[in-house]
């Protein structure tokens, strides 16, 4: 059985790329997220359709923030899709908001905190109050689980100090910004290899272009599979 732990970011132009690049990989990978860059390029047609039809899990990555109506209503529409995660900024109003918008539906709620591309001085210029990134992303992560979220989005640097907060009691990490060691990092600042950030109490981990860029997109997801099955990235979370 596939390791749905590995989600691969389908972060290709359109639907038409994307469902090429599925095939490609083929039963490799059970998991795959959907972004907000490919939404005006049929991401929600290829979202139905890998799930529908080849029984793939589906991660929407949009990122909601407005005021709360909103995004209720957004995510009430997007519930309808089957869809297994959607993420919205983790500030309380939007959360509260994104968990009457599913109702009940199995639909995840998945709470940004700080994106893996920003950094302290990124921080600073956005005018966000002083203090470490991962300090930061910690105090976002307690108050949007608190809020109803049913999991966070955060580094693999956050990872375990997430899990260890009483709030992360049951509730899902997915961590971005993971890199095969040796991978290109890209426009991501924090990083960590698949292993590490399993080990350090991620549930999830996504992977883009190393896979979606490499000469045999299924081979790559293959060889981080193989490394979630390691000794090296196992956390008593998941068991």
């Amino acid at each position: 059985m596939t390791d749905d732990r590995l989600i691969v970011a389908l972060d290709v132009p359109d639907a038409h790329a994307g469902l090429e690049l599925a095939t490609r990989i083929g039963d490799a990978v059970s998991f795959y997220k959907i972004g907000l860059g490919m939404l005006t390029g049929g991401g929600l047609a290829l979202a139905q359709e890998l799930k529908e039809e080849h029984g793939k899990r589906i991660f929407l990555d949009m990122k909601l923030f407005d005021i709360g109506a909103t995004v209720e209503a957004a995510v009430r529409g997007l519930a309808r899709f089957d869809l297994d995660f959607l993420t919205v900024h983790g500030d309380p109003h939007v959360v509260r908001a994104a968990r009457e918008g599913a109702g009940g539906s199995d639909m995840k709620i998945l709470a940004v905190t700080i994106l893996t591309s920003l950094d302290r001085a990124d921080l600073d210029a956005s005018l966000i109050k002083p203090g470490a990134v991962a300090d930061i992303v910690t105090e976002r992560a307690a108050l949007a689980l608190a809020a109803g979220a049913d999991g966070v989005i955060a580094s693999p640097h956050e990872a375990a100090m997430i899990r260890a907060l009483p709030q992360a009691e049951g509730k899902l990490i997915v961590t971005p910004g993971v890199r095969p060691a040796g991978a290109a990092l890209g426009d991501q600042k924090r990083v960590a290899t698949p292993a590490q950030a399993i080990a350090d109490g991620a549930d999830h981990v996504v992977v883009g272009r190393p896979v979606w860029q490499a000469e045999d997109p299924k081979a790559a997801a293959l060889s981080i599979q193989a490394e979630l099955a390691s000794p090296q990235a196992q956390h008593p979370n998941r068991g």
